[in-house]
């Protein structure tokens, strides 16, 4: 029996260092029926090189002017054909049986999606710990959602999601608005309308840390704002489907994270983001931060704690 293609689409910015072991991995797949196509978004460095060394092994190379990553995804999913879609990021990893492994838990469904367990490493994928989370379960797509962001400290991972071709076009792309956290914003957007998240255990997505220069690290006001615009489209997104109280609840935790992580900057994105949390019932959760800022946000409260804390790091 033929096995749906699968198009896996990586959006390439100066990552020489890395998209190399990136293809590597999707080439070296179990998987038997599979497209890779890179999209290089203006690179300067030697990223260009490193990818059109794999045309022999079929890996279609795609050049555009200088734009954002989601544009390069929406670039490359427009020259895909494939039934099932992955998106790679250029620095990350997958295991040998990882698109397999997602692909069986898939099927030839059009209104599910799959994923798997991901983990970090910064040098050697070996560094990987791959510990049990709450979400490794299936679970209706605002189920899933709501659990993961109930603690408000959500991390969505591209390359672990296998995701139906015709949900994406029913769904619409990547929000070319945004810069950071982009994938927060599109991810809720297709969980929020899927059927079933179904989970893959033998999946493998390793995810490289400590990138200089990545966008998880931008913190200019353009970047913030695009966070800000990508928490509440994310919002919205489930809330139109599901507007529990363990929806609102873990919908307000979502942006008082917000303001937690960006005090005492951008004030005003901040108290819009608090303003919504209060509309929505309020939040439960702490700041996150190590041991002696706890003790210290005990004594003092988590603003001043947050401003030593600042300080210190000076």
């Amino acid at each position: 029996m033929s096995r749906p293609l699968v198009s896996v689409l990586i959006p390439c910015f100066n990552a020489e260092r890395f998209v190399a072991a990136a293809i590597e991995s999707v080439l070296e797949q179990s998987y038997p029926s599979i497209e890779l196509i890179v999209v290089d978004d203006g690179s300067t460095d030697g990223s260009v090189e490193r990818v059109q060394r794999f045309a022999g092994r079929g890996v279609r190379l795609i050049r555009q002017a200088r734009g954002s990553a989601s544009a390069a995804r929406n670039r490359a999913f427009a020259a895909s054909s494939g039934r099932q879609v992955l998106f790679l990021d250029a620095d990350d990893l997958i295991g040998p049986r990882h698109i397999e492994a997602l692909a069986e838990r898939l099927g030839g469904a059009d209104d599910v999606v799959a994923t798997g367990p991901w983990a970090r490493f910064r040098h050697d994928p070996a560094e990987a710990q791959f510990v049990p989370r709450p979400n490794d379960r299936d679970a209706s797509g605002t189920d899933w959602l709501i659990r993961e962001w109930t603690g408000g400290q959500p991390m969505t991972q591209c390359g672990a999601f296998l995701i139906p071709r015709a949900l994406i076009e029913r769904r619409g792309g990547w929000d070319e608005r945004l810069t950071l956290i982009d994938d927060f914003e599109f991810f809720a957007r297709l969980l929020a309308a899927a059927e079933r998240v179904l989970f893959a255990p033998e999946a493998r997505l390793y995810y490289r840390s400590g990138v200089a220069g990545s966008l998880s690290g931008r913190k200019s006001r353009v970047a913030v704002e695009s966070a800000y615009l990508s928490l509440t489209l994310a919002v919205d997104h489930l809330l139109t489907l599901d507007s529990s109280s363990a929806a609102r609840r873990a919908s307000a935790n979502i942006l008082q994270s917000f303001d937690y992580e960006h005090y005492p900057y951008h004030g005003d994105l901040r108290i819009l983001a608090r303003a919504r949390a209060k509309e929505l019932g309020g939040a439960d959760i702490a700041p996150v931060g190590p041991p002696r800022f706890h003790a210290l946000r005990r004594l003092v409260g988590w603003r001043l704690a947050r401003r030593l804390q600042l300080l210190a790091r000076r």
